[in-house]
């Protein structure tokens, strides 16, 4: 096989003479030209290599986002598509938390389109989260697993879908756990709240919007019952000045930029598939596990009192305040007129103390609890909580008609069912 300095000097006698040290410099060059083309060709083949891992990288990126793509595309219309003659389609945030999942299985059941939004974070077990979200799935109803606070993400979706109303339900929650973690109360109340407003005053059309406020904001309140007329500038927790602050956030975006709000400031909502951080849910699993339960007393040995409101109840005045929101009266961040601005008590009208609340349990779960009374901590909670739910009554006809009684017994039939309690084992994992 001819060398390269054969292909290179012709080989026929007497046509060329080449001496010795000529033959040695044409070897070398020989061989640095050889190494030359050689690096030349691992160069381009690194070259193609790297774009083209970074091609795959950038598909596998685009394949595996959690959102976005022509996919996920099809799922947020097709889960926002309006099935009733006058429906409405909705972003419902925070929708695969306690009321966020109640209000979107309740919107989709009516025919009006619905669309989930939630971040799965781990304040309390996420696997609920996702039995509820596997729950509206069911139901036809896509949840886009994403953060508030991401911008791009949320501009997308309204890209995509030209949202009449939003029922903004993400927050976090708790009063107590404020007191472990105030930084993801001002990311999620406030910052995320900024954000999804800015989101909908630059939307063309501008969507209505139904948020949830808290009764937290009444603070030290005295005056019973609470009415929205009452004083709310005497927050006792972090929980509650984040949304105290929301509800001054929102009536700004409101005023500069036409975008119909409502608050609905919730009272103590129970019922199946709640929250684990709530007292009648940890009280249900300690009173069947033996373990004794806290219960907490105000000055003097007063029993603390709460406006306890049935799931049920808080939907239908979700869906009334949806109904009745009125029209966002701005384009593209511009205001043309003024909005509506509303906040509403969402709530019972009937305080029960949480010794009663146990005794209903106790009946309902044939366990009798071990209770253990202990004055109550300055962590933010309140003596008691009482609505006045007149404003909402003559607004859009809001009327709670589940009892406590009724309600902790429909409660503790999902939560015998959904942990299946047969064995304590299951519910000690």
């Amino acid at each position: 096989m001819p060398s390269i300095e054969d292909e290179l000097f012709p080989s026929t006698p007497g046509k060329f003479k080449i001496d010795r040290s000529n033959r040695q410099l044409n070897r070398c060059f020989a061989s640095t030209s050889t190494m030359f083309l050689w690096a030349l060709f691992l160069i381009a083949l690194t070259a193609s290599y790297l774009s083209f891992q970074s091609f795959v990288d950038s598909g596998s990126r685009y394949l595996t986002a959690s959102w976005g793509g022509i996919q996920w595309e099809k799922q947020v219309r097709t889960s926002a598509q309006i099935h009733r003659s006058g429906g409405i389609s909705v972003l419902v945030t925070g929708a695969t938390g306690f009321v966020g999942s109640h209000v979107s299985l309740a919107l989709r059941k009516r025919g009006d389109g619905v669309v989930g939004l939630d971040n799965f974070n781990n304040y309390y077990d996420p696997s609920l989260k996702r039995a509820r979200m596997s729950l509206l799935s069911s139901r036809g109803i896509f949840v886009v697993e994403g953060d508030l606070n991401d911008a791009k993400l949320l501009s997308k979706l309204f890209d995509v879908v030209a949202f009449t109303h939003v029922m903004h339900l993400a927050a976090q929650a708790g009063v107590r756990y404020a007191l472990e973690n105030p930084q993801s109360y001002v990311h999620s109340n406030i910052a995320g709240l900024v954000n999804l407003l800015e989101t909908c005053k630059a939307a063309n059309p501008q969507p209505a919007i139904v948020w949830a406020s808290s009764s937290s904001v009444y603070g030290l309140n005295e005056k019973a019952p609470f009415s929205e007329s009452d004083r709310t500038d005497q927050p006792a927790s972090l929980y509650a000045a984040t949304k105290k602050a929301g509800e001054e956030i929102t009536h700004t975006y409101n005023h500069i930029y036409g975008l119909a709000i409502t608050g609905l400031r919730f009272f103590t909502v129970y019922g199946p598939w709640g929250r684990p951080d709530m007292a009648y849910f940890s009280f249900t699993r300690n009173i069947l596990q033996g373990k004794p339960i806290t219960i907490y007393r105000g000055k003097n040995r007063v029993d603390l009192a709460r406006d306890f409101t049935f799931i049920d109840d808080i939907v239908k005045g979700c869906l009334g305040s949806l109904d009745s929101s009125g029209k966002s009266t701005g384009s593209g961040g511009k205001k043309r007129g003024a909005a509506p601005y509303r906040i509403f008590n969402l709530g019972n009208t009937s305080p029960v103390t949480v010794p009663i609340l146990v005794d209903i349990l106790e009946k309902h779960l044939k366990v009798k609890a071990k209770r253990n009374f202990v004055e109550m901590p300055g962590n933010g909670d309140v003596p008691f909580t009482h609505a006045n739910i007149s404003s909402a009554r003559r607004e859009f006809g809001y009327k709670p008609t589940t009892d406590l009684e009724t309600g902790l017994k429909k409660f503790v039939r999902w939560y015998l069912s959904y942990y299946g309690y047969n064995t304590k084992a299951k519910l000690e994992q």
